[in-house]
């Protein structure tokens, strides 16, 4: 913890430059996700004391707001994700002056003239972009300036029911055995549903397209495959993207794994003890810690989670994350000051925020004693360096994400083969993108 006071020391030293000698009290307005729990932590200052994504972004707010009595910050919270509420704002030249948005959106904002570069206020909150980690960084870069302060990083791990591992004859020094290649995953998977009678890997492939596409997308940045020729091109119809798609349509169809699962069924079925490894994203440890800390539970004491192993090529994870971006607009000085000043603030509660699952977004925080004493962040840490997000300048990142889940789940599931799910998913994105500015 010693190195995390200072750090909260080091950034607190900038207020005088921030804080501008006076002024006006300063109003900004914030929007956020997250949910709304209010009437839970609405009069909550200590971020130590909640839990969960609503409660520690509440808290936090609340607590920036008792600091600092010279500005004040107003939230609205929207419904996830909130989007068409802040185009419809924007239309009407309205908007919040502090956003949270997916990473993943950025890009289509920052196309239409609609976000600042935040360079500025960095240098005005004393936080240099060299101090971001690699993911959290290259997630907000667009043309060489950044668009948001990466508030974390988030993407797919494998899950691990470390009981029914060891039964599988898959753990070693108190670790599970992860493959390091397709060859070997099959091999793990067949000698695990042998000796279990279960599968070796659940999968949400009925309504998840965020799943299949996240398999595609690791897996690609992994062999260095070039996925967009260009902005407004993708391309889907290679080698590398046909061994992957076969490979996952090869591991449905072998019996080691489950089928016709949705996310819901396939969450329930890891906490039921039906499976070994359920890939699914970084939100979803602290519901399978609880799992694994309650006496009488399938999961009890039988739990862990790493990144999604290399299977070809790189160390790679395909990851996004939250950023707070600022939408362009009108501001006084003493406004640009708070935002600043609320820019430092939340650097300075990354390690809070990291609580909830996600990957900090400051390689300090990565870093920290701290941080790695939460349950199994030393087993992810890594993601914040091998973690790639898809190139900044691409648009409609979340609708592109869709089509490729959707095309690619039917290949897994046998209905498509994997050449035509390939080049149709490829066809529907590259109509996408010739809409875009």
């Amino acid at each position: 913890m010693r190195r995390l006071f200072f750090i909260a020391a080091t950034l607190l030293a900038a207020s005088c430059s921030v804080d501008g000698g006076g002024g006006d009290r300063a109003e900004i307005y914030l929007q956020r996700f997250f949910g709304e729990c209010g009437a839970e932590y609405g009069g909550a200052t200590d971020v130590s004391k909640v839990e969960g994504e609503c409660g520690i972004i509440t808290a936090m707010i609340n607590k920036f707001n008792a600091r600092n009595p010279d500005l004040h910050v107003s939230s609205n919270v929207v419904a996830w994700p909130g989007y068409p509420q802040l185009s419809a704002q924007m239309a009407a030249k309205d908007p919040p002056d502090l956003v949270t948005m997916h990473t993943g959106v950025i890009s289509d904002y920052a196309a239409e003239g609609l976000l600042e570069q935040i360079e500025p206020y960095l240098t005005q909150a004393g936080l240099a972009p060299s101090a971001l980690t690699e993911a959290s960084r290259s997630a907000v870069t667009i043309g060489g300036h950044l668009y948001g302060l990466p508030f974390d990083t988030h993407g797919g791990l494998f899950h691990i029911n470390t009981k029914l591992f060891a039964e599988a004859g898959l753990m070693k020094d108190g670790k599970p055995v992860l493959p390091r290649s397709p060859e070997e995953m099959l091999a793990h998977a067949r000698q695990f549903t042998e000796r279990t009678g279960k599968s070796y890997l659940i999968q949400s492939l009925v309504g998840d397209n965020a799943y299949a596409a996240r398999n595609v997308y690791t897996y690609l940045l992994a062999q260095d495959a070039v996925l967009f020729p260009g902005p407004r091109r993708i391309r889907l119809q290679t080698p590398e993207a046909e061994r992957i798609v076969d490979f996952f349509r090869g591991i449905t169809a072998s019996g080691v794994s489950t089928r016709n699962q949705d996310t819901p069924a396939a969450i329930a079925s890891f906490m039921s003890g039906e499976g070994g490894i359920y890939p699914t994203g970084t939100w979803m440890i602290g519901q399978f810690e609880a799992e694994a800390n309650t006496p009488g539970r399938p999961l009890y004491r039988s739990y862990t989670v790493y990144p999604y192993p290399r299977l070809w090529g790189e160390e790679v994870s395909y990851v996004s994350g939250h950023a707070w971006v600022v939408p362009k607009r009108e501001r006084t000085p003493e406004q640009r000051r708070a935002i600043a000043r609320f820019f430092r603030f939340i650097a300075e509660h990354n390690f809070d925020w990291a609580r909830t699952g996600h990957l900090p977004a400051f390689k300090a925080v990565v870093e920290s004693p701290a941080f790695k004493a939460l349950p199994h962040r030393t087993n992810i840490a890594p993601v914040a360096s091998t973690g790639r997000p898809l190139p900044g300048g691409i648009q409609r990142q979340n609708a592109i994400e869709g089509l490729i889940g959707e095309e690619v789940a039917a290949a897994f599931n046998g209905q498509k083969s994997t050449r035509r799910a390939l080049a149709d998913a490829e066809r529907r994105v590259n109509d996408l993108l010739s809409q875009t500015s």
